[in-house]
C-alpha cells in the first residue's frame, strides 16, 4: 500500500511530567504548548508520570503534579498513567531486542566508559549527551546469564546501533539529520527500563501521535525513532521548542531563584496569571493579558513561538 493512502491516525498528544520535583515555569511552557497543539486540532491528550527516574524521583510528586496541572487548567483524556506500572511492557520490548540480536548485555561502569571516551585516540570534547559507548562488551557475552557470571557484575541492555543517523522532520525546527552516537541503554544495571525505551513503549502503547517537548531532547529522537522502527512501532510525529532559560542563559534552574508553580501559589499568583507569564515566553499573548488555557486555543499557532531561548527567571506577577 502506498504510504499516502494509509489511514490518518486519530490526534493523540501527551503531557509526561517527571515527579523528581515541583513543576516550574519552563515545564508549564512546554506543557502549554503541546495542550495547546493538540487542543486546538480536537485531538485527546494524555497524562503520563514518567516515574523512573531511580533515586531522583520523589513519590510524594505525582499527586501534587498532578493537582498543580489542573489548578493551571490542563485537562486530559481518562486517567493519569503512572509509568513504572507499565514494567511488564518496557520487559517484553526489551526481551524482544536481545532475542532478536538488536541488544546485547553490558557490564561496563560509568567510569570505565568516561575512561574510554578521554583516551587519546578520541575526539577531546564529548557530545552533549554524555561520551560514546566504545562497544566494549558487544558481542562479548551470549547471554545475560554468561555475563553476569564471567563479570561478577549485574549487566544493562544496550541497543547496538548499525545506522550512524535516522533522519526526520520536525514539527518546529524542520528537517533534522538525526545524528546517532553509539550504542545506548535500554535497561539498566537494576532491571529497570532506561528513559529512551519507556517512552517508545508508552507512546506507542497509548496511541500518541505527536511529541512537543523542549530542544534538551532533540538529541533523544533519533534513537527513539530506531526503536520504533526495531519494534515495528508507529512512531508520532516530534516537535522540539527552545527551553527557558535564565538571564546566563543556562537552563532554569534553582540557581535563578524559585520559579515553581509552588511558590507562587504561596505568594498568592493566581493560575491565570502564571498560563499568561508563559503565554507570553511562547509568543502567544501580550503582556498584561490573563488568561486559562482554553482562553488561547482560537489563535493558537505554534510558529509564533521564538526560534530562541527565552529568558523566564524572576516574573514581575502582581498578587
Amino acid at each position: 500500500m502506498n504510504p499516502r493512502t494509509l489511514p490518518q491516525r486519530p490526534l493523540v498528544g501527551r503531557l509526561a511530567p517527571s515527579p523528581t520535583g515541583v513543576l516550574h515555569l519552563g515545564n508549564v511552557r512546554s506543557f502549554l504548548l503541546a495542550w495547546l497543539s493538540v487542543r486546538s486540532r480536537g485531538g485527546k491528550m494524555v497524562l503520563r508520570i514518567e516515574d523512573i527516574d531511580g533515586p531522583r524521583v520523589r513519590t510524594e510528586m505525582i499527586d501534587r503534579t498532578i493537582e498543580d496541572l489542573r489548578w493551571l487548567g490542563f485537562d486530559w483524556d481518562g486517567d493519569p498513567v503512572i509509568q513504572s506500572m507499565r514494567r511488564a511492557l518496557h520487559d517484553a520490548a526489551a526481551d524482544r531486542l536481545l532475542d532478536a540480536g538488536r541488544a546485547y548485555p553490558c557490564v561496563c561502569s560509568r567510569s570505565e566508559i568516561e575512561e574510554a571516551a578521554s583516551a587519546p585516540h578520541e575526539p577531546v570534547d564529548a557530545p552533549p549527551d554524555g561520551p560514546i559507548y566504545p562497544g566494549t562488551c558487544r558481542g562479548l557475552y551470549a547471554s545475560l546469564e554468561e555475563a553476569r557470571s564471567r563479570s561478577g557484575r549485574d549487566p544493562a541492555l544496550r541497543f547496538h546501533v548499525t545506522r550512524t543517523s535516522e533522519p526526520f522532520d520536525d514539527l518546529f525546527l524542520g528537517e533534522q539529520r538525526g545524528a546517532v552516537r553509539g550504542d545506548f541503554v535500554i535497561r539498566k544495571r537494576d532491571g529497570s527500563p532506561a528513559y529512551q525505551l519507556a517512552v517508545v513503549v508508552d507512546d506507542a502503547d497509548q496511541g500518541v501521535t505527536e511529541v512537543l517537548r523542549a530542544d534538551d531532547l532533540l538529541t533523544s529522537t533519533p534513537r527513539q525513532l530506531l526503536l520504533y522502527r526495531e519494534l515495528g512501532l508507529s512512531a508520532p510525529r516530534f516537535a522540539h521548542v527552545p527551553l527557558v532559560v535564565g538571564s546566563d542563559g543556562r537552563r532554569l534552574a534553582k540557581r535563578h531563584g524559585d520559579t515553581s508553580i509552588d511558590h507562587f501559589r504561596g505568594r498568592g499568583v493566581s493560575p491565570e496569571q502564571i498560563i499568561s507569564h508563559v503565554a507570553r515566553l511562547a509568543g502567544l499573548a501580550p503582556a498584561g493579558a490573563s488568561a486559562r488555557p482554553e482562553d488561547l486555543l482560537d489563535n493558537f499557532d505554534l510558529a509564533a513561538t521564538p526560534r530562541a531561548p527565552v529568558v523566564g527567571e524572576d516574573p514581575d506577577f502582581e498578587s
